[in-house]
């Protein structure tokens, strides 16, 4: 049984003392690597590289890891790599279909992979989570829609997705899709009510990370990662937050010579727990 610094019994994961002070810097570079061809058609896709660090930290080999809005995959790769059996939910047919495949290959590549293991994909719509027959869940780690940014007028200026067959510019028309709800307030108060509505299935102590980020819009910033961290502060602990920063994005010069406007390449990993 792996040791943290002390000598204390680990109880939360299998990591040695060295790699769980590393995790504990509040701020991190991760660049992620090339996205495989079959998973660019979704336009805002977060590493398995990320999700599998995330997943080593929060919980032990063999744990249930749910993402409520898994996309085309990337928490239930990380969870195949990691040992751990993931749980995703994805409203939108299409990132189902190629998430369906995408972990079908990372379960057929991985050698002595146990079937208690295989993960469990679900075509539906996370505010109907409580009508799932779901396991219990020792983590959740999910990425929600920045708001409806992908439809702002800023995001139709992804010429070479906008140029390219079969790339999606925004997420979907579905209007069950939060990608979609125009109110802000309303955006922050339905993707809410879907986090705390895993509470159920959490078990004590079990922890919750949420990446997001501030959104600017209108010229105006929108602060999304707190608005959304203050909310779930009735529900759950806020434990903390690390910052994700990438270092390999291209600047743009927004605003120059007249205003300030910044280039946003950082994005916020909020912790909770379930401590009720």
């Amino acid at each position: 049984m792996p040791a943290t610094a002390g000598g204390r019994r680990n109880r939360l994961n299998n990591l040695d003392s060295k790699t769980w002070l590393k995790f504990q810097k509040s701020w991190f570079v991760h660049n992620p690597p090339p996205r495989r061809k079959d998973v660019l058609a979704h336009p805002a896709k977060f590493p398995e590289t990320l999700a599998e660090e995330f997943i080593r930290f929060f919980t032990k080999r063999g744990a249930v890891v749910l993402d409520p809005m898994v996309g085309t995959g990337s928490t239930l790769v990380a969870c195949v790599r990691a040992r751990r059996r993931g749980v995703g939910i994805e409203l939108n047919e299409r990132y189902f279909g190629i998430a369906q495949k995408i972990v079908a290959d990372e379960v057929a590549a991985t050698p002595r992979f146990s079937s208690r293991l295989t993960p469990l994909l679900i075509n539906a719509d996370a505010s109907d989570i409580s009508r799932l027959k779901l396991p219990r869940v020792d983590y959740v780690l999910t990425s929600p829609p920045y708001w409806d940014m992908l439809r702002a007028r800023g995001a139709e200026t992804q010429k070479k997705r906008r140029a390219a067959p079969n790339l999606d510019v925004f997420y979907s028309d579905d209007p069950r899709d939060l990608g979609n709800v125009a109110d802000y307030d309303e955006f922050v108060q339905r993707l809410s009510a879907i986090y705390a509505g895993l509470k159920p299935l959490l078990k004590p102590k079990a922890y919750l990370t949420i990446i997001v980020k501030n959104v600017k819009k209108g010229g105006v910033i929108y602060p999304l990662a707190w608005d959304l961290a203050r909310a779930l502060g009735t529900t759950y602990t806020l434990k903390d937050e690390r910052v994700w920063c990438q270092d390999n994005l291209r600047l743009a010069p927004f605003g120059l010579g007249s205003a300030w406007v910044s280039n946003t390449f950082h994005h916020y990993c909020l912790q909770f727990r379930n401590d009720g």
